[in-house]
């Protein structure tokens, strides 16, 4: 298993950006495919992205698609998560997660590895 860190996490205002970085330890992670999802408020957890192995494909919520982009450095064992354009409904947890195996799962259940959380909050 491999032990993810989020950091990068912030307050902003509406329209501004963040970037987040997922930084791993252990020697599997580029065996991994790396998702973003997040937690806002009282709600239940959702995907936002998700990166294969190499890099090469990406994958996005409808809700982010357009503003977010993930990306990653298997050389540095690092997965970042860059958010423009954000919105006030992008206020949550942001969690990263591994899994082994190629496809960019939506379903959080299929990652085994997670970081420990990093909170965007954005303001009106």
């Amino acid at each position: 298993q491999v032990h993810l860190v989020e950091s990068g996490g912030g307050l902003v205002q509406a329209g501004g950006s963040l970037r987040l970085s997922c930084a791993a330890s252990g020697r599997t992670f580029s065996s991994l495919v790396v998702g973003w999802f997040r937690q806002p408020p009282g709600k239940e957890r959702e995907f936002v992205a998700a990166v294969s192995r190499s890099g090469g494909y990406r994958d996005y919520s409808d809700s982010v698609k357009g503003r977010f982009t993930i990306s990653r450095d298997n050389a540095e064992n690092t997965v970042f998560l860059q958010m423009n354009g954000l919105k006030p409904e992008d206020t949550a947890v942001y969690y990263c997660a591994g899994r082994m195996g190629t496809y960019l799962d939506h379903n959080s259940n299929s990652y085994d590895s997670w970081g420990q959380g990093s909170q965007v909050t954005v303001s009106s």
